[in-house]
């Protein structure tokens, strides 16, 4: 099966979601190149905050970079361009809080993001994605917890890492 792409759900629902946290969602032409990605080819960009995409991009990368903005220091988010990851934590947390923020895409939803992320080639030690959100992915609860970026129940609190507030949106 292949993964979902940006052209196959409601651009402008991944747009609202986006700016709900401040995150500005930039549509380029096909083939254009996409700044600020990490993986070239159709793999979303991260500048700032603004988030680069094409109908081809995978949406499970749109919520990768997304989550990336979310969960990095202010201070780091005042300079992001390409390379948003820290730490091992901070990674682990981003794909945590990808597969959350599924559910807010209508027509991907959680399930689906696991199975798209299992095909791009993430590597999770249970073998897939979805064993590892539902059996081995505590620290990174922990983790989203802590700074306020989840909820007790798991759901997102729509905050950006660093701010007490409501993320913009």
């Amino acid at each position: 099966m292949p993964v979902l792409l940006l052209s196959q759900v409601d651009a402008n629902a991944v747009a609202a979601l986006l700016g709900r946290f401040g995150l500005r969602l930039i549509v380029l032409p096909s083939n254009a190149e996409i700044p600020g990605s990490y993986w070239g080819e159709c793999e979303a960009g991260l500048i700032l905050d603004a988030l680069y995409a094409r109908a081809d991009t995978p949406l499970h990368s749109i919520l990768h970079e997304a989550s990336h903005f979310i969960t990095c220091t202010p201070e780091r988010r005042a300079s992001l361009h390409t390379d948003a990851a820290d730490c091992e934590i901070e990674e682990t947390a981003t794909c945590y809080l990808q597969i959350v923020l599924a559910d807010d895409v209508p027509g991907f939803g959680r399930a689906r993001a696991v199975i798209d992320m299992d095909a791009w080639g993430y590597s999770f030690r249970l073998g897939s994605a979805q064993a590892w959100f539902d059996n081995d992915a505590e620290d990174a609860i922990g983790w989203l917890t802590e700074q306020g970026l989840i909820d007790e129940a798991g759901n997102c609190s729509y905050r950006l890492r660093g701010d007490p507030k409501k993320a913009p949106g």
